[in-house]
C-alpha cells in the first residue's frame, strides 16, 4: 500500500496518478489524511494524560508526607480519572488506526510515469514482435476441437467431476503438461531462480500482504471453515515468505520460481470468446518472484521481461509484448508488461504472461524492509513478479500452431520432456 507519507507530502500528484487508472482517488485521499489527523490527535491526548499522571504521580508522595491528606487523596482521583480517560482514547486510538488501515489497503498503486493512457486492452502499447505466425492447413481446427480428435483433454468429463473450468487432460495431453512445467522449472532455475513448493492455501494475511485482499476478494475461492483461501497464483505464498522480514542490501535480488495449480473463479467467464482452455478456473503455472533495491527494480523488470521472451521463443511461438495503460493494469502494478502468443486457429492473441513492477507497494504491505550496510534506517524493498509461464493458452497455441494432417508436432525444446515429438 501507499505509505501515509507519500500521500501526505504529496496529495495532489497521488490523486492525479491515480486518474491514470481511471480511479478517482479525491475523497478517499482526503479520508486517509482526515484519519491519520485524527489518530495523531488522539495519541496527543494520550501522551499528554501519561505525562500528566506521571507528574501527579510524583506529588502524591510529597502531599502525605507533608500531611496534607486531602490534597493527595485528591490527586490519586484525578490520576484515576486520567486513567480512564485513557482507556477511552486507547479504545478509539484502536478503532481509528484500523479504519485507517481498512482504507488505505483500497487505494490502488501509483503507475510509473511510463505507463501509458487509455482506457482497455485497445490502448495497450505494441512494445516489440516475434516469431513467425504460421499458415495451417486446409481443415485446421482450434484446439478444443483437437483436444477431442486426440483424446488428449476432456472438457466434458471436468464438468461431470467438477464443472466448467475444470478441464481433465488425458494421455499425451498430461504428458505435455508436465513437460512445459518442468521445462519452464528448469529454464527458471538455471537462471539463478531458487525453486519453491509452496502451500495452495493461504491466510488472509497474505491475500492482503500481496493485495488479493481486499480488492479480488470475489474472484477467490474461499475455504470459510478455516478462512483459507485457494490461492490464484503462486504469487501469494511466495512473496509473502518474505512478509514481516528485514533483510541487509547485500542479499538482494532474491529470487524465487514455483509450480503450482492456481483457482481463480472469474466471474462471466462464459461464452464463445473463452472455450476450451482459454479462460479455466483450475490452470497451471510457473511463477518467477524477486525481492530487489528500490534503484535496480525497473532494471531487474527488464531482466524478467526478457527472460520470459526467452522462454516463448524456445517454444517457437510467435508472442507480441504490451506494455498496459493505465486503464488495464492491476490494483497492485506500477507497470506491466503483458506477453501474448498467437493462436493461428483462432486467429488471436492470447494473454500468457503478466510481468510487473510493484515498486513498494507489496512490501509495505508485507513490512518487508530492508538496510543498507553500516545504516540504522530501514527502507522499504521493491517487489516483482511474471508468469514464466501459464499453461492454458501455452498449450492451445502448441495444439493449434503445431497442427499438421500426420498430427501435432512437439516443439522441439519440450521433446526430451515429452519422450514424444508428435501427438497423433
Amino acid at each position: 500500500m501507499l505509505t501515509l507519507k507519500v500521500i501526505r507530502e504529496n496529495k495532489d500528484f497521488v490523486i492525479e496518478r491515480l486518474a491514470v487508472k481511471h480511479f478517482d482517488g479525491k475523497e478517499i485521499i482526503e479520508k486517509v489524511i482526515a484519519l491519520d489527523d485524527e489518530r495523531k490527535a488522539i495519541q496527543l491526548q494520550l501522551d499528554n494524560n501519561l505525562a500528566e499522571q506521571n507528574s501527579i504521580a510524583k506529588q502524591i508522595g510529597k502531599l502525605f508526607s507533608e500531611g496534607k491528606t486531602e490534597e493527595a487523596n485528591s490527586a490519586k482521583q484525578k490520576t484515576a480519572d486520567l486513567k480512564e480517560q485513557s482507556k477511552v482514547l486507547s479504545q478509539k486510538l484502536s478503532e481509528t488506526e484500523k479504519e485507517l488501515n481498512l482504507t488505505l489497503v483500497k487505494v490502488p498503486n501509483l503507475p510509473h510515469k511510463s505507463v501509458p493512457l487509455g482506457h482497455g486492452a485497445n490502448d495497450n502499447v505494441e512494445v516489440r514482435v516475434g516469431g513467425s505466425i504460421p499458415t495451417l492447413h486446409d481443415g485446421a481446427q482450434p484446439h478444443w476441437e483437437l483436444a477431442k480428435k486426440y483424446d488428449i483433454i476432456d472438457f466434458e468429463l471436468g464438468v461431470k467431476l467438477t464443472g466448467a473450468g475444470f478441464p481433465v487432460y488425458k494421455g499425451k495431453g498430461a504428458k505435455l503438461q508436465r513437460a512445459l512445467i518442468n521445462f519452464f522449472l528448469d529454464e527458471n532455475t538455471s537462471a539463478g531462480y531458487q525453486e519453491i513448493q509452496p502451500p495452495l492455501m493461504v491466510n488472509e494475511d497474505s491475500g492482503y500482504g500481496t493485495g488479493q485482499l481486499p480488492d479480488k476478494d470475489s474472484q477467490m475461492y474461499h475455504v470459510g471453515l478455516d478462512n483459507f483461501y485457494l490461492i490464484p497464483t503462486a504469487e501469494v505464498p511466495v512473496t509473502n515468505i518474505y512478509r514481516d522480514v528485514l533483510l541487509n542490501a547485500s542479499q538482494f535480488p532474491i529470487k524465487m520460481t514455483a509450480y503450482t495449480p492456481c483457482f481463480r473463479r472469474e466471474a462471466g467467464s462464459y461464452g464463445k470468446d473463452v472455450r476450451g482452455l482459454n479462460r479455466l478456473h483450475q490452470f497451471d503455472k510457473v511463477e518467477i518472484v524477486q525481492f530487489q533495491h528500490p534503484d535496480k527494480s525497473y532494471d531487474t523488470l527488464e531482466e524478467m521481461v526478457s527472460h520470459v521472451e526467452g522462454l516463448l521463443k524456445k517454444l517457437e511461438l510467435p508472442y507480441r509484448i504490451l506494455r498496459l495503460c493505465g486503464g488495464d493494469m492491476s490494483f497492485t502494478s506500477a507497470l506491466t508488461y503483458d506477453f501474448e502468443v498467437y493462436s493461428a486457429a483462432q486467429q488471436k492473441w492470447l494473454e500468457v504472461s503478466s510481468t510487473s513492477n510493484f515498486e513498494s507497494f507489496q512490501a509495505n504491505r508485507m513490512m518487508l524492509r530492508f538496510k543498507e550496510e553500516g545504516d540504522k534506517k530501514t527502507q522499504i524493498a521493491h517487489t516483482l513478479n511474471g508468469s514464466a509461464l501459464a499453461l492454458p493458452r501455452i498449450v492451445a497455441s502448441i495444439l493449434e500452431n503445431n497442427q499438421t494432417p500426420e498430427g501435432i508436432r512437439v516443439p522441439k525444446a519440450l521433446q526430451k520432456f515429452c519422450g514424444f515429438d508428435m501427438i497423433d
